[in-house]
């Protein structure tokens, strides 16, 4: 039985904070980033006004007009000009989307040690057409296939779920198709009773599988049937029998099947909460969130945790790097 649903569980619903700006001149914008970077000091203001309310797109002609009229890249201007994660914000948002991305994961991945956590969030998170396009841009960037060096900087079970998602291969549309919910769940409890005690790897195809294949409204009706069978919610069963990197991937791809607004909220929070703040994950989210979600995400976080995320933000950054985040928000 197939049931038509009206909005995907992923993005279709959701508002961003920045649109393409209704008045735009690349030419214009290029001179004025140009006055602000002249000179002695630095314009600040004008840098951030004009990052945080063109698209991406815009940002992009942006760059082109001002090194065909000064002959320079933009990005190594604003090197000269910036510091610290003021800097960093403002490079990001000078990459388009799936080369942003490219950087992050490669970061992640090269010298001592993997960041098997920047790994899961953005590639857990993304759908087929922005992996697709990350692979191509970390090929044209770094003359590197992201799937060898995953498969290299990581292992185990987490090697495999992340090479499952790298495919790309994720059912997409709203279709739900109740039968096929129903065998997915008897599916996942046979093999989760002997999860911990299985050492051969196999019980993790059924959810490698599901979770990295089915689409986003299906998955929701999996989950649903799953408790219906168990009377167990598939996170608490995934924080039983798995832990580690396996389980937070896992939990990533059902928290965004669920709800990708709330799993990003959730990100935020935890990057703010307690001592010391993770500056890298608030860059992260808001950069590569504002043109699709971060308008719902903000709602979601002031919902969940009764403060606004503007004011979360505020007490944990200072200087032009808060109000370059603040200007993200909108």
């Amino acid at each position: 039985m197939v049931v038509p649903t009206v909005v995907d569980a992923h993005c279709f619903a959701s508002q961003p904070t920045i649109r393409r700006h209704h008045d735009f001149d690349a030419d214009r914008d290029a001179k004025k980033i140009h006055k602000a970077c002249k000179g002695m000091g630095t314009d600040e203001k004008v840098i951030i006004e004009l990052l945080s309310t063109r698209s991406s797109d815009q940002r992009q002609q942006m760059k082109q007009n001002y090194k065909a009229t000064y002959g320079k890249d933009l990005e190594e201007v604003l090197k000269g000009e910036l510091s610290g994660n003021f800097e960093k914000t403002a490079l990001a948002l000078l990459d388009p989307p799936c080369e942003y991305d490219a950087r992050e994961l490669r970061k992640a991945m090269k010298g001592v040690g993997t960041d098997e956590s920047v790994l899961i969030e953005v590639l857990c998170t993304r759908v087929n057409q922005q992996i697709i396009a990350i692979k191509d841009a970390y090929k044209r960037i770094f003359d590197r296939d992201l799937e060898s060096d995953v498969q290299s900087e990581t292992s185990g079970s987490l090697r495999k779920i992340l090479l499952s998602v790298l495919k790309a291969n994720r059912e997409e549309g709203p279709e739900v198709n109740a039968n096929l919910a129903q065998k997915d769940a008897k599916d996942l409890y046979e093999v989760s009773i002997s999860f911990v005690q299985d050492k051969s790897g196999v019980n993790e195809l059924a959810f490698n599988h599901v979770l990295a294949q089915r689409n986003y409204m299906q998955l929701r009706a999996t989950f649903e049937a799953y408790k219906c069978l168990t009377g167990k919610d598939i996170e608490d069963a995934i924080k039983s029998e798995t832990s580690g990197d396996l389980e937070k991937a896992y939990l990533t791809l059902v928290k965004c099947a669920r709800d990708c607004q709330e799993y990003f909220a959730t990100r935020l929070y935890d990057a703010m909460k307690g001592a010391g703040t993770d500056e890298e994950t608030l860059i992260r989210i808001l950069v590569t969130r504002a043109e699709i979600d971060l308008q719902t995400i903000k709602e979601k976080f002031q919902k969940m945790y009764d403060k606004s995320l503007a004011a979360a933000i505020q007490s944990d950054t200072s200087g032009d790097f808060k109000k370059l985040l603040i200007a993200l928000l909108h």
